[in-house]
C-alpha cells in the first residue's frame, strides 16, 4: 500500500510520510467545503444573519477558490510547489483560527476569502509534489489513488463532524478542527525531499515528472497576469451577488450587481484579448467534447453544493433535527464518495468515462426529482434517504470519470490546463449552486426547498442532454 510506512526503508517511510501530508492537506480543504453546511442554523441564530447572509459565508470561500484554481498551477511552478502547498497550508490554518473568532458576518465572509485563495494554492501544487515524489507513472498512479481517497473521505466526515461539533461546542469549534490538520500537514512535508525547484526549471520539471499531465505552459516560465486573474474573481462575485440580492428580492441591488457582472465581464474579455498568459486556455473551449464536460461538471457540483446548503436548513429548521442528527443524515449521499471511486475506475478503465457520466447525470436527475417530491410531500426520511442515495451514487460515478473524459477531448499538449479548467468550473458550479437554490429556499423552507431541487434535477438532465450529443 502507498501509504504504509511502519517496515518501509527510512526514504520510503518519508515518501510515505509527504504524501500522507499532501492528502491530508486536500482532505482540509475539501473539508471545509462540506462542514459548515450543518452548522448554518446556528451560525444565524449566533451572528443574526439571514439566508443571503448564510450564503455569502458559503460563497465567500468557494468564489475565490474557484476563480483562482484557474492560475493555481502556473502559481505553483513559478514560485515552487512545495513552497506554495505549505504557504497555502498555513494561511488555511491560521485563517480557520481567526474564522473561530470571527465578531461579526463582514469579517468571517473576508476569512472565508482568505481561506478560498488558500485552497487555491493547496491544491495544484499538491498534485505537482505527488509528481515530484513519485516520477515512476506506476507509483505515481498509486500515490493519486491514495491522495484520492483520503482526501475524498472529507466529503463524508464534514456533515458528520460538523454536526457533533456544533452540538458540543457551537459554529465556531467547525474551524477551530482545521489548526491541528493544518499543523500536522506542516510536520508532515518538512522534509527535504519534498522540496523541488522553482521559475523555468520547475515548471519543466514538475512537467517532465507527471508526463505532460500536471498544471503548466508548454514551455518556459508562465507569466501570471494578476489584472485578468482578479477580473475573474470580480465577475464570479459580483454575478454570486446578482443572485442572492434576487434571491431575497432586493430588486434595486440585484440590478445594479448584474450591470456591474457586465461590465466586468467586458473588462476581463478586454485584458483576456491583450494577454499574453491569459487566464483562460480558449484552445480548450474550442472543443465540444470539453464543453460538454465541462457543462457536466458545474451541474453535478451545482446540485452537490447546492443541496449541501438548502437540506440542512430543512432538517433542522424544518424538522426540527439536531444538528449532529442531521449530519448523520447525509451519510446515504457522502458515503458513495469513498466507497464507489475504485469502481468508477474498473468502469472507466474497461467501457471508457462516457456511460458512467451519463448514468451518474441520470442518477443526479432522479436522486434530485425524487428528493424534491420527499420534500414537497413532507415524506418520511426513508424517502429522503433514498433521494440522497441516488445523489450521492450519481456525483460517485461522474466526477472521476469526468477528468478522464474532459482530458482525452483536450487538445494535445493541453491535458493540465484542462485538468485545472476542470475543477475551476466545478467550483464555479458549486458557487451558483448555492447562490440559486439557496434563493429558492428563501421562499419557503418547504416549498422554495423543492423547487431548489427541482432546478437542479432539471440542470443535471441537460447536461446529460448535452454531453450525450456533444461527447
Amino acid at each position: 500500500m502507498t501509504l504504509s510506512i511502519v517496515g518501509a526503508p527510512p526514504r520510503a517511510r518519508g515518501r510515505a510520510a509527504a504524501l500522507l501530508g499532501v492528502s491530508l492537506g486536500y482532505f482540509m480543504v475539501l473539508l471545509d467545503m462540506t462542514v459548515l453546511s450543518v452548522a448554518e442554523p446556528d451560525l444565524a441564530a449566533s451572528l443574526r444573519t439571514s439566508i443571503a447572509g448564510l450564503q455569502w459565508a458559503t460563497t465567500g470561500y468557494t468564489v475565490v477558490f474557484g476563480a483562482l484554481l484557474l492560475s493555481g498551477g502556473a502559481v505553483a511552478d513559478r514560485y515552487g510547489a512545495d513552497r506554495v502547498f505549505r504557504a497555502g497550508v498555513a494561511v488555511f490554518a491560521l485563517g480557520s483560527l481567526l474564522s473561530a473568532l470571527a465578531p461579526g458576518l463582514g469579517v468571517l465572509v473576508g476569512l472565508r476569502a482568505v481561506l478560498g485563495a488558500a485552497g487555491a494554492a493547496c491544491v495544484p501544487a499538491s498534485m505537482a509534489v505527488i509528481a515530484r515524489l513519485y516520477p515512476d507513472p506506476g507509483e505515481r498512479t498509486r500515490a493519486v489513488a491514495a491522495w484520492a481517497a483520503i482526501s475524498g473521505a472529507a466529503v463524508a466526515a464534514g456533515p458528520v463532524a460538523g454536526g457533533a461539533l456544533v452540538d458540543l461546542a457551537g459554529w465556531r469549534a467547525i474551524f477551530l478542527v482545521n489548526v491541528p490538520i493544518g499543523l500536522l500537514v506542516l510536520a508532515l512535508t518538512a522534509g527535504r525531499g519534498l522540496r523541488a525547484p522553482h521559475g523555468a526549471r520547475g515548471a519543466a520539471a514538475s512537467r517532465a515528472a507527471a508526463s505532460g499531465a500536471a498544471a503548466g505552459s508548454p514551455g518556459g516560465e508562465r507569466r501570471i497576469d494578476w489584472a485578468a486573474q482578479l477580473a475573474a474573481c470580480a465577475v464570479l462575485a459580483l454575478l454570486t451577488d446578482a443572485l442572492i440580492a434576487a434571491g431575497s428580492r432586493s430588486w434595486a441591488h440585484a440590478a445594479g450587481a448584474a450591470v456591474a457582472t457586465a461590465l466586468a465581464v467586458r473588462g476581463f474579455a478586454a485584458l483576456e484579448r491583450r494577454s499574453d498568459a491569459p487566464v483562460l486556455n480558449r484552445t480548450l473551449l474550442g472543443s465540444g467534447g470539453v464543453r460538454a464536460g465541462l457543462a457536466a461538471g458545474a451541474a453535478v457540483s451545482f446540485t452537490l453544493n447546492g443541496g449541501l446548503f438548502v437540506l440542512p436548513l430543512l432538517l433542522q429548521q424544518g424538522r426540527h433535527l439536531s444538528a449532529a442528527v442531521s449530519g448523520l443524515a447525509f451519510l446515504p449521499l457522502t458515503l458513495p464518495f469513498v466507497v464507489n471511486p475504485p469502481l468508477t475506475g474498473r468502469i472507466v478503465a474497461r467501457v471508457g468515462p462516457r456511460p458512467p457520466i451519463l448514468a451518474g447525470l441520470a442518477l443526479l436527475a432522479a436522486g434530485g426529482g425524487g428528493l424534491a417530491w420527499a420534500v414537497g410531500a413532507g415524506a418520511g426520511y426513508g424517502w429522503l434517504a433514498v433521494g440522497l442515495l441516488l445523489t450521492g451514487t450519481g456525483v460517485a460515478l461522474v466526477l472521476p470519470a469526468l477528468a478522464a473524459a474532459v482530458i482525452a477531448a483536450a487538445p494535445a499538449g493541453t491535458a493540465g490546463a484542462a485538468g485545472g479548467l476542470l475543477n475551476a468550473v466545478r467550483q464555479t458550479g458549486a458557487t451558483l449552486g448555492v447562490a440559486v437554490m439557496g434563493a429558492c429556499a428563501g421562499l419557503g423552507t418547504v416549498t422554495g426547498t423543492a423547487l431548489s431541487l427541482v432546478v437542479a434535477a432539471a440542470l443535471c438532465g441537460l447536461a446529460a442532454a448535452w454531453f450525450a450529443l456533444r461527447s
